[in-house]
């Protein structure tokens, strides 16, 4: 005879007087462990192999990341990821966990009775496992809310694509929430305008701020993907809310892979006909990123900036993301209120009403 096996993970042990939990999920992108070429080859290969990040017909693709890419470009990143590295570790890991837990002090300080976790997309601290850590805390209640303020399916939905894959292993589900976008949302818009401000306090004003994304496939926006637009608006709002005319600021698209055409403008190439057109200052500020990362603080404050000042170039700033900036948690903590309404998260479990619940349960032949 065949046995059957279960395609579900076994359930936590349940207590029936236990209050249910609600949770935030913070997640972002990842990071390897270390800055060597093995913890970066592993990374990459998981990052490139999702084929949300790079629509190539899969064999061809698989062919081309472990025939050619993961030979020889672990070791260059690896080198890249060594001159942002911190003593604590990889940088976007310590902003992303600093994040969370400015996130849960905040809304403890609100009164909602909420945990905050953080997790990453690729690498360590995986979705599942965090998912998986909530589950056995007894959390019923989970809100998903990404680190990405653009939609795209190469970010935004890949990290859904994780919640569904453990979900598809789980008998006894959550109630899931997610939050897509806040592109255009006015806390984040003000956000971003202070950090600009405060650097220009203290610094003056550029000749151009340049607004540098993060870049995907050209192609992605004929299929139907909003980034292009979403990076449009937020470019849009933040310099109204700058006061920039037109010509003050300019928005570019970085960290381009492979041969395909991005979307254009791309960010070096724009600085460096910048430098030689005789623009003496720009200033770059990167609002796709909400934590400083290896795209941030080596591609555009060491490769961007030694590629403008020899075109000509006088003076490069690179204006730091948003990172534990108090307006940016109040920000994160305002949308988690907004998408955690009709969730009890400030009512406190009432502990003889939960042991009345366990009784009865009990008293009726449930198991504890």
């Amino acid at each position: 005879m065949t046995l059957l096996t279960s395609p579900f993970a076994k359930e936590p042990a349940f207590n029936h007087g236990q209050a249910p939990r609600t949770a935030v999920l913070y997640c972002n992108l990842g990071t390897p462990d270390a800055p060597t070429t093995p913890e970066v080859r592993r990374f990459l290969s998981a990052f490139l192999s999702d084929p949300r990040v790079v629509e190539v017909p899969r064999l061809i693709w698989l062919l081309i990341l472990h025939g050619i890419i993961l030979r020889f470009r672990p070791a260059k990143s690896a080198a890249k990821y060594a001159t942002v590295w911190l003593p604590e570790g990889s940088p976007l890991k310590i902003w992303t966990e600093k994040q969370a837990k400015l996130l849960q002090g905040w809304l403890a300080q609100r009164g909602h009775d909420v945990q905050v976790r953080y997790a990453m997309r690729y690498g360590s601290t995986s979705i599942a496992s965090q998912l998986d850590a909530l589950k056995a805390d007894g959390t019923t209640r989970v809100l998903i809310l990404p680190a990405y303020p653009q939609y795209s399916a190469t970010t935004t939905a890949s990290l859904f694509d994780a919640v569904y894959q453990w979900a598809a292993t789980v008998r006894n589900l959550p109630e899931l929430r997610f939050i897509n976008r806040y592109a255009d949302d006015v806390r984040y818009i003000a956000a971003l305008a202070g950090t600009v401000q405060r650097h220009w306090k203290v610094n003056g004003n550029p000749d151009v701020l340049v607004m540098s994304f993060h870049g995907v496939p050209e192609r992605t926006l004929h299929l139907g993907d909003p980034y292009h637009c979403e990076c449009l608006k937020t470019a849009r709002l933040l310099a109204e809310q700058l006061g920039l005319t037109t010509d003050q600021y300019k928005v570019t698209f970085q960290s381009r892979l492979g041969r395909a055409k991005w979307l254009e403008p791309y960010t070096e190439p724009t600085l460096i006909a910048m430098g030689k057109a005789g623009v003496k200052r720009v200033d770059v500020v990167c609002p796709a990123f909400t934590s400083d990362c290896l795209e941030t603080l080596e591609e555009i404050d060491q490769e961007a900036r030694e590629a403008f000042l020899q075109a000509g170039g006088q003076q490069f700033n690179y204006i730091p993301c948003l990172n534990d900036d108090p307006a940016w948690i109040t920000a994160l903590c305002d949308m988690t209120q907004q998408h955690l309404q009709g969730w009890p998260t400030q009512i406190a479990p009432d502990g003889s009403v939960l042991a009345a619940s366990k009784a009865a349960a009990l008293a009726r032949g449930a198991k504890q």
